[in-house]
Parts: structure tokens; C-alpha cells; sequence
């Protein structure tokens, strides 16, 4: 075994020798060709070049893939700034988009407050809800209005819709406003179109109570529920709700006021009429006082 290595070598050596001389000549070759200055040395090269270069386009793939990758690569990073700009925009645009519902939607309820139909001897002064003490024993909320601008204890209160509560408690810049579900809260209310009379109470729920109605079987779910005006603290005719039944069977009131966004209020300034106190000539008998002081037909 020794002796077949030593042969192999032996013939080994000599030819990696003269290939590696022959590779020289043949470069050497090549470099003197191309740096030879003649015209027939110059259609040579040219006939070389027409015949090897067509058939060189295998080699040049690895080199035009390698090319291509190293350009997918560029575009993808400049998509991946790109996406991430994207992202950005996208989320300032949302915060615009939510500050423009925001600014929408307390717009509608602004647009609302000024085109509530109320009677035109009505006048009202528009309030801010600062605070919401609301409770399970208490539901109320504050206003920045107050005496100094003539807010009275017990007028009503509205949003864009229906009526809200009433005023119960007045400080010199804010008040409150009891809501119409709280406990402590009844309203006399006419049902249309039956114009049944009720008493709207709240019981510490989202939909206060039905009491006192005269008679049920005129009453259908879905009616209208307007203050009555009976008493002088309301006016008459405001929206209050429509009627709907409870799972018990319990007539009750949707208010139409939005009671869970409550932004802006109106405070309806109502002065109740005077009451009469002195019996009208009309009515009843006369007073011998007042007979006494007629002059006669026959006086001339």
C-alpha cells in the first residue's frame, strides 16, 4: 500500500506542475492578445468575444440574482420606513377623528337645545353640567349657573330633548338639578292622546314610575308623556317620555332625555301664575257693599 502512494505521488506532482504551467501560458497569452494594437489582432479578439460571451450567460445568473436580491432588499426596507410612517399618520388621523366626533356630537346637542320648540313666553339660560353626584340613594347633577344669573330654586331643567329634572338647591355661581329619577322626584304629567293624568316618579332607576293614572285601560305603550303643568312648577306640554311596561307589568316612562351623556342644560325661566285670591264679580253672588255703590237706571 506504501508502495501504490509513493507511485501516486510520483505522477501527481509532475502534472499538477504542467497543468499550472499551462494555465499560465494560456493567461499569459490572453493578456499579450488584448494588449496587442493591431486590426487583424482586433477581429480576433472581436470573433472571440462573439463566441464566448453568448454562451457565458449561464455564469452571469448567480450574479444577476444576487443583483435582484440585493435590490428587493432596498425596496423592502424603504416599505418598511414607508409602513411605519403609515402607521404614524394613522394614528394622529384617529385622534383627529375622535376629537371630530366629539366636537360633532356636542355640536348635535347644541343644535338640539335650539330647536326645542317651548312656548315663546318661555326664556331659558343654557348651563354646563360640571359635576354628577349621582348615587344609588341620590341622583343629581351640578350646573355653572347659579344667582347670578337669576337661576330660582324649581324651574326645569332640559337637554336637547326632554325634560331633565328640576332645580333643588341654588348657589351664587352653580346649582343642582335634581334628575327625574331620582327618588325624591314626582311630576304631574298628561298621557296622549287618552290625556289621562298621572304622576311621574323616579325610583332610582332609568325608567321612573307611573302612579296615580286614572284609568289604565286607555293606556298603550308607546304613548307620549308631557308635563301637565298642574301645580305651577312645571310648565305644561314639555316632553317627558313615552310609556313602556316592565317585566312586571308596572307602567313606566322612557324618558327621551339622554340621561347617560348629559352635557348641557336648559334652564327654563317659569313664573307660575298668581294665584287668585279675591272672588271675581263674576262669580258667586254679589256683595251688598258692591250693590250699594251702583248707580240707579233712572239717574241722570
Amino acid at each position: 500500500m506504501a508502495k501504490d502512494r509513493s507511485q501516486r505521488d510520483e505522477y501527481t506532482t509532475p502534472l499538477r506542475r504542467l497543468l499550472t504551467g499551462l494555465v499560465v501560458l494560456c493567461l499569459l497569452g490572453i493578456f499579450l492578445i488584448w494588449r496587442i494594437d493591431s486590426p487583424r489582432v482586433e477581429r480576433f479578439r472581436a470573433q472571440v468575444v462573439d463566441a464566448v460571451v453568448p454562451s457565458m450567460e449561464w455564469a452571469m445568473v448567480p450574479v444577476t440574482g444576487l443583483v435582484n436580491l440585493v435590490r428587493d432588499f432596498q425596496s423592502y426596507q424603504r416599505l418598511s420606513e414607508q409602513n411605519r410612517e403609515l402607521r404614524s399618520e394613522l394614528r394622529l388621523m384617529r385622534a383627529w377623528k375622535e376629537a371630530a366626533l366629539q366636537l360633532e356630537q356636542e355640536n348635535a346637542r347644541l343644535l338640539d337645545l335650539n330647536n326645542v320648540r317651548l312656548d315663546p313666553r318661555l326664556t331659558y339660560v343654557t348651563g354646563v353640567v360640571m359635576a354628577d353626584s349621582g348615587s344609588p340613594f341620590r341622583q343629581s347633577v351640578l350646573l355653572n349657573v347659579g344667582e347670578r344669573d337669576g337661576i330660582v330654586d324649581g324651574w326645569a331643567t332640559m337637554d336637547g330633548i326632554g325634560v331633565v329634572g328640576r332645580i333643588s338647591g341654588v348657589g351664587p355661581d352653580t346649582a343642582r338639578v335634581i334628575l327625574l329619577t331620582d327618588a325624591s322626584s314626582a311630576i304631574p304629567a298628561t298621557i296622549q292622546p287618552s290625556g289621562q293624568t298621572a304622576l311621574v316618579t323616579g325610583d332610582n332607576t332609568s325608567a321612573p314610575v307611573i302612579e296615580f293614572l286614572e284609568n289604565r285601560e286607555l293606556v298603550r305603550p308607546g304613548d307620549r308623556v308631557v308635563t301637565s303643568g298642574d301645580g305651577g312648577v312645571f310648565p305644561g306640554g314639555l316632553l317627558i317620555g313615552q310609556i313602556t311596561a316592565d317585566p312586571g307589568g308596572r307602567l313606566r316612562v322612557r324618558l327621551s332625555a339622554d340621561f347617560e351623556r348629559l352635557e348641557f342644560l336648559r334652564v327654563l325661566r317659569f313664573q307660575s301664575a298668581p294665584a287668585i285670591r279675591d272672588p271675581g264679580g263674576l262669580v258667586g253672588p254679589q256683595r251688598p257693599e258692591a250693590a250699594l255703590t251702583q248707580p240707579e237706571a233712572g239717574d241722570g
